[in-house]
């Protein structure tokens, strides 16, 4: 290869790098979750669950309608804190959504939780237990020695009171991040990922990794009557995978290899339904994520990307969804450096 054509070659391979990299996730930021009243599920999340609101806000007007793909639109967003990470809470207070159907089960692609890190698994049980929290899982669970990149870790489905799926999990030492190990005594520490559902994990990491830039961290692959008994679907075999951004909580694939996924995510969803769940994350140049997905051709829940203007701060945002569905807002916040 001549010299002048060679240095030609890696200068383009080096702008389409800079290209791709630049537009990438910067941090996972709030869960959102659609609710029904949020007036009886904030108690839940701050009264059981330890939460600590940290604003509640009322949003109307053509840009969140353009945003959320919906005419006429008012919606109270409370944005909720455990630890380090973040909620929100989304009311339609003029319209509303369809309910989570009820025979739901965790291999449905509709399928996402967050998993809410305890300091002890048994009082943390005892305190859902004292409210009468709904169950997923028969119990808590204790992952064994046959998957060994879990082994040790105890982990509880179960049901906020609009029916989302929310799991308890207790890492001994040498799981998990470090962090969870300073409890500073407190019970619920925080958010340690959300889990999604996926029909297949090769085309799950082109979208989140490949295109959003977050990295991969690591694998498993659980099954047994723990496994079975945790996400209460009988003959369960999954292959786990775990992707981190460089702040925030991380992105749990769970693929059914047995039995496989149940139902599709519902292809006419709409954002107010209940099972819609949105993962937050942020970016440093949205225009440019935008290009990239409409050239891959993933389907978006906003009609473009959309300026808003709040509170003297002016972002770029849009909802995309993934190869199974699930949700994700793409936010830039321009006047921050």
């Amino acid at each position: 290869m001549k010299q002048p054509f060679k240095y030609f070659l890696l200068f383009v391979l080096a702008v389409l790098l800079n290209y791709v990299l630049a537009a990438q996730v910067t941090k996972v930021d709030a869960i959102g979750i659609t609710v029904k009243d949020m007036n009886r599920s904030l108690p839940f999340y701050t009264d059981v669950l330890g939460f600590e609101k940290v604003s509640d806000e009322q949003v109307q007007g053509t840009s969140v309608e353009q945003l959320k793909a919906l005419f006429g639109i008012n919606i109270r967003v409370v944005r909720l804190k455990l630890g380090d990470e973040f909620i929100e809470l989304t009311d339609y207070l003029t319209t509303g959504g369809r309910s989570i159907p009820e025979d739901q089960k965790s291999n449905d692609l509709s399928f996402q939780h967050i998993a809410i890190v305890v300091s002890d698994m048994e009082l943390a049980y005892q305190q859902l237990r004292k409210h009468n929290v709904e169950h997923v899982s028969t119990s808590p669970q204790t992952l064994p020695k046959s998957i060994p990149e879990a082994e040790g870790i105890k982990a509880f489905y179960f049901h906020d009171p609009d029916g989302h799926n929310l799991e308890l999990i207790f890492f001994p030492k040498g799981k998990g991040q470090a962090k969870w190990q300073d409890q500073n005594g407190k019970l619920f520490l925080g958010i340690d990922h959300t889990a999604i559902g996926v029909s297949n994990t090769n085309n799950s990491h082109r979208f989140y990794s490949t295109l959003l830039g977050i990295e991969r961290k690591g694998e498993s692959f659980n099954k047994g009557i723990e496994q079975e008994h945790l996400n209460n679907v009988q003959g369960a075999s999954l292959h786990i995978t775990g992707y981190r951004s460089p702040a925030g909580p991380g992105v749990e694939f769970l693929e059914y290899l047995k039995p496989g996924p149940r139902r599709l995510y519902p292809p006419h969803t709409r954002a107010d339904d209940l099972w819609f769940w949105q993962t937050n994350m942020i970016t440093s140049d949205a225009e440019k994520l935008y290009k990239q997905l409409k050239a891959a051709k993933y389907k978006f829940v906003s009609s473009k990307l959309i300026h808003q203007q709040q509170n003297g701060v002016h972002t770029k945002s849009f909802i995309v969804k993934d190869p199974d569905g699930h949700a994700v807002q793409i936010t830039e916040y321009v006047n921050e450096k």
